[in-house]
This record gives structure tokens, sequence and C-alpha cells, in this order.
């Protein structure tokens, strides 16, 4: 158990004490800081040595290592019967913790994959967040990348992308895609379970780059479609094998080994490395990713791509026979075990040192290297476009310094109904999520934008004159990691308003009401794209290519894309919500069962019949009427991140 919060006297006495009882076994290890935060996780095969260690005066650490330790206040640990548990958990932990001194991959939450559903004639989707019973493929860094692969699919085989519950009727129309040969119809009956099976094990085979077992299968079956004299079957196949052929023309030959590799190669520059991976299949490139690491300046290739394989084979689906590495890794017996286990057989792990193998790694490192220089360029020009942008606009509009903290208001509503409000943080010219916030409208009904954004502004700012009340009445020494959470009580250097001069106007009202007059304040209309000032008639018009410009509209549409977010998501909640008090045998109770057993009325909105046939207490007559009326419906997407609070 933590103990944060403590004096740090009695901290150090509980370190102490906790130090003498670790156990000499294998497990993990957890540093925390005053504030009960996770600061660090390690694994170790003797958490007693391992933990010991960084609390030696004599210990030869590095920079990152004695910073860690000058703010660990305590520690827990957990034990487990293996090195190769310990691993598994540490990764678990990394990813569920961030913590701030392990090296992490960037943004791993958002990664692609491609998925296989398990339902009766599968369908193969693009998901986030997939189960350890899902069959998918990935992680891919790229969405674009991902969509293209599922058109390509989609064109080669004949894959149904309707939602239809296919486990009890067959009896549907055929719908565009069977009349222009794009799917067969399971949907009608015009195609048996086990002929579809078929084309899903070809998909899974082309998904892992097994592109020539799957020619040997469609050239017999065009042969033998010719000579039962079904020319436009046989037509049909030939195309497929044709449009295959091209796929496998773009891939290069790079080894004569006729076994899975995927290679690894390493690039760093300053707080950044990029870590390339190519996927080689029977001899030939089937595919690449490259993926970003933040990492400190004495971070080592060492552990730099031991992390890496530990954070990313631990999410990827597919395990290779063997995997070609810069360097070797710490602790390579242990994550070749733990491979091992994931793959089923044997998972190698080599460093080549001469040879065809070392010439593949060193390719791949200059991939990598090159990614990263491109990376490292776009960012530093994003960050030069900020600047000027950011000065430009502290010239143009008069202000007394540079505009580090912008903030961001828009409305969004429909016909009156489900008012809400956003607000949006640039600082330094980059989102700033965590201080996201979003406003449902209570003071009045109806459409008034005027009233909306007075409303929105009034709260917004009433909350951070009382935070700042709050954090005057803290002792001195506790004002600092209080201010750090206390996100209104932090006051922008400008205030922007999506409208005109009336949204302005009732924007600086509520402002001056609150004794806050002195904050600049600027509107900027969508049409015109006009500067719209508080004390001036005239607008300002900057040049469409001015950085300042350009940074005011992106703020503007981030605000705008997060309110209407939010109202689409609020309308389809109430939608949905009011369908279901239509449904014939769905009462209150049995609607706080749906709501309950799917977590929300979207997720009862996107439930398959078969899904809603296992809420307890529903006869199955009324889930079919349930999902007649709701099931496969286009939910309402909300793409807000789930760190966003509601005011």
């Amino acid at each position: 158990m933590s103990e944060a919060g403590m004096a740090p006297a009695a901290q150090a006495d509980v370190i102490r004490r906790k130090l003498k009882g670790l156990p000499a076994r294998p497990g993990v290890y957890l540093m925390k800081n005053d504030k009960g935060e996770v600061i660090y996780v390690g694994k170790a095969v003797s958490l007693r040595n391992r933990v010991r260690s960084y609390f030696q005066e004599s210990q030869d650490a590095g920079p990152k290592v004695r910073a860690m330790v000058s703010h660990i206040a305590d520690f827990d640990y957990i034990v487990t019967d293996s090195e190769v548990e310990a691993l598994i958990l540490e990764c678990n932990l990394i990813k569920e913790k961030e913590p701030w001194y392990n090296i992490r991959l960037k943004d791993d939450k958002s990664y692609p994959y491609l998925k296989v559903s398990a339902e009766p004639f599968p369908r193969v989707i693009v998901v986030r967040r997939p189960t350890t019973d899902d069959r998918v493929f990935g992680p891919y860094t790229d969405a674009r990348a991902v969509r293209e692969t599922l058109n390509v699919l989609r064109k080669l085989f004949s894959l149904r992308t309707c939602k239809l519950d296919l486990s009890k009727s067959r009896q549907h129309r055929p719908c565009l895609l069977y009349h222009i040969g794009r799917c067969a119809a399971p949907c009608a009956n015009l195609q048996t379970e086990a002929e579809y099976d078929e084309i899903i094990s070809q998909v899974i085979l082309f998904l892992q780059g097994r592109h020539d077992d799957i020619l040997p299968v469609w050239r017999r079956q065009m042969q033998e479609a010719a000579e039962r004299l079904e020319f436009e079957r046989a037509a049909a196949l030939r195309d497929q094998v044709q449009a295959l052929e091209k796929v496998i023309e773009r891939q290069k030959i790079v080894s004569g080994d006729h076994y899975d590799q995927d290679v690894l190669g390493l690039a760093m520059a300053g707080p950044l490395a990029c870590v390339q991976v190519f996927f080689v299949r029977s001899g030939k490139v089937v595919g690449s990713e490259r993926f970003f690491l933040d990492i400190s300046e004495e971070d080592d290739e060492q552990g730099i791509i031991t992390a890496f394989v530990e954070q990313y084979y631990a999410q990827a689906r597919m395990i290779p026979q063997a995997i070609l590495l810069p360097t070797e890794l710490e602790l390579a017996e242990v994550i070749a075990q733990w491979l091992q286990s994931k793959r089923g057989s044997r998972v190698r792990l080599l460093v080549p040192k001469r040879g065809e193998k070392r010439q593949l790694v060193a390719m791949v490192a200059e991939n990598a290297r090159l990614m990263l220089a491109e990376k490292v360029d776009r960012e530093n020009i994003r960050q030069q476009h900020n600047e000027a942008g950011l000065a430009q606009l502290q010239e143009v509009l008069g202000l007394p310094g540079i505009p580090h903290i912008i903030e961001a208001f828009d409305v969004s509503n429909f016909q009156g109904g489900e008012v809400v409000a956003s607000q949006v943080v640039l600082v330094d010219g980059e989102p700033d999520t965590d201080a996201y916030r979003r406003f449902r409208i209570r003071d009045f009904e109806g459409q008034d934008d005027f009233a909306a954004i007075n409303e929105a502004v009034r709260r917004r700012f009433t909350r951070a004159l009382h935070e700042q009340e709050q954090l005057a009445a803290l002792p001195p020494d506790e004002q600092e990691a209080a201010s750090a959470k206390a996100h209104f009580a932090r006051l922008p250097d400008l205030v922007l308003i999506d409208g005109g001069k009336g949204q302005l106007s009732a924007a600086r009202l509520a402002l001056v009401e609150l004794g806050l007059g002195h904050l600049p304040i600027i509107g900027l209309t969508e049409k015109e794209e006009e500067i719209i000032l508080a004390n001036q008639d005239t607008p300002l018009r900057l040049a469409h290519n001015a950085a300042g410009l350009h940074l005011l509209q992106r703020i503007r549409d981030e605000a705008h894309r997060f309110a209407i977010t939010y109202h689409r998501q609020l309308r389809d909640r109430k939608t949905v919500a009011s369908a279901l008090d239509s449904i014939e045998g769905v009462g209150p109770k049995r609607k706080r069962a749906l709501i309950k057993h799917f977590g929300s009325v979207r997720g009862v909105k996107q439930a398959t019949l078969a899904q809603l046939q296992e809420v307890p207490g529903l006869p199955e007559e009324v889930a079919k009427r349930v999902f007649e009326q709701l099931g496969g419906a286009k939910a309402a997407s909300n793409k807000a991140s789930p760190i966003i609070k509601d005011v």
C-alpha cells in the first residue's frame, strides 16, 4: 500500500522498512511519487536485489535514474511465479499506468487492427481495442494504409460488409454489391457457410503475408471452372489472380529463407527514437510499420529495443519464427520463452553480425533513420509555424506578451434542442486536451447562441475565480502541487469566440461582470474569416496564408468539432432512449436492464440480436423487437478524448 502524502522523514522510514521485507523472488515493482502516482514500472529476477539497488548510495546511476530516485516517495511490488510472468505483468502495467520514466510507445492506444469477426459469415473490420479472443492482425501505425488494405481485400475477396445478423435469418434481399459481383449474398442464402469459410481462410493467409499460398488455389479453381464450362466464374478468378499477382510484384525479395521473420531497425534523435519493422514472409517483404518511442539521453540501444520488443509483441497477434535485431536484448532468454508461449513454438532472437541478414538489418535501420528525420523535420516546421503565428497575433492584436494559452468557445444545437458549448485550449500552439471542457447549457430553453456563449464563458471563469480562492487558502508548500490539477484556475492569454459581434459581446459581458474584463477576447467569423475586436467596429483581416490566422482557424475548428461531437452524442442518447420507450414490452425495468447490460444506450443501439438475447429477463420476442427497431442503425460517433470532463 502506498504511503503517499507523508512527511519526507516518515516516507524514508517506510521505504527502509519495505526494503527489509522484500522477497528474493521474481516480480514487478512500481515506484511512486509523493502524490501516489506511478512514475516507473520495472521487472526483476530478484525483487530484493533490484529494488534495493536504487537506494544504494554507491550506485553508479545516470541522470535519469538519479532524477527518478529523487522523486520516489514509496513503492509497491507484486510477486510472480516466474520471470516470464513478471515480463507480461510489466508490459500490462506500463500500458495501464503510462509511467513517466519508462520508455513507451507513442500513442499506442490508438493503433488500429484488422479483425475477422466471430460470427456466421465473418466480416473484416477495423478495430482499435481488440479483445484477446478476437482474430486480429496488427497493430498498424497508419490508419489510412489499413483502410487501403481493407479496400484491397474487398476487391480480391467476396466479403460481406453489411451488419445483418445471419445467425437467425438468411432470407434478405441481395444488395447492390451482389449485383456488381462484390458479394455472393450469403444474406439471401445464395452462398453456403462452407464456401464463405474457404474465402475467410484465404483472407487470413493474405493478412499473414502468405500470398503465394493463395495463388495455386485460385489457379486450380480457375482451371476447374473452365473445364466445367463456367466461363464467367473462370474469368472472375482470372481477374483475381492477376490482381493478386500485381500485389506480389510490388514485394521486394530480400532473403532466401522461407520462414516468417520480423526485421527491426533503430534510429535515435534527441528525446525520440524510431523502430522500423519489416515483415518478411517466404523471403519477401510483405509490409512494414514504424513506431516512435519517447526516450531520454541516457537510454541506450539495448534498453530501447528491449522495451520495444516487450511492448510491441505484447499486443501483436502475429509472432514470427525469427526476429532479427540490431542489438542483444536484456533478459533475452526470458523474452524468448515469453514469445514462444505466445506463438506456441520456438522463436529465435537473432543479432546478425555479417552476411545477408546483417545487410537486411542495416537496410531497415536506414529506413528508420529516414522516417525519424522526416518526423523531426515535420515537428520542427510545425513548431516554427506555431511560434510565428503566436508572435503575429501578439503584434496585430496589441497583446502585452506572446499568447501562450489560447482558449476557444463554440456552441452547438439543433432547432434549440440539446444546446451545448465547448471550451478547447491551445498551449504554445498545441492542443491541451486535459484542459478541454464541455457544457450542457441549462439556464434557458430554446435557441439563443448569445445567451449560450454567455453562460459557458461565465461558468468557466466563475470556476476559475473559485479555484484561485481555494489555491490562495492553501499553505505555500501545497500550492504548486494543487495548481497542477486546477485547470480552471489558469487564465488564458487570449480568448477566442466562434462567431461575430453578437457572440463576442455576450462573452465579454460575462467577463466584465466577473471582474475579468482585462482578458483579451476576440471573435472569428467563419465565412469571411474576419477577426472581430471588442472595442473596434472595423474587423481585422489577415492574409489567407498568415500563420496567425491559421492558428486561430485551427483552434476555432477544434472547438466546433468538439461541440458538434458532444451534441451528437447527447442527441443520439436521447433518441435511443426515446426509441426504447416506444418499443412494446420494454418498460422502465427492462430499459434499465438493457442500459446496465450494455453500459449505455449507444451500446444497446450497436448490439446484435444474439447479444440482446443474452440480457437477463429479456424475452426473445422483445429482444427481436429491440433489434429490429434499433439494431444496425448508425451510432453517432464520439471521438472525444475519454479524459474530457463534463462541467
